[in-house]
């Protein structure tokens, strides 16, 4: 099974909520105007966030990635 891996840098995000708007599955918005990824686990190595999807999530994964503005929202096939 083709899994993909989510990074968000939530740092670097303006808070444009474009992921938010087309795939609110992924997104709830937080208290400061950006978003959180639901369910996402903070790598402290990268200092992004990351959450592992299905290949059946993969289309709304990458709806997050081309709706950002800012680019901060990657999808990468993880290699078995």
């Amino acid at each position: 099974m083709v899994k993909y891996k989510i990074i968000y840098d939530r740092d670097a995000c303006i808070g444009a909520l474009g992921c938010l708007g087309v795939t609110e599955e992924l997104w709830k918005l937080a208290d400061d105007g950006k978003v959180d990824l639901k369910g996402a686990v903070f790598n402290e190595e990268t200092q992004k966030w990351e959450l592992i999807v299905g290949e059946k999530d993969f289309d709304i994964a990458k709806a997050s990635e081309d709706s950002c503005p800012v680019q901060v929202i990657k999808v990468v096939k993880i290699d078995d």
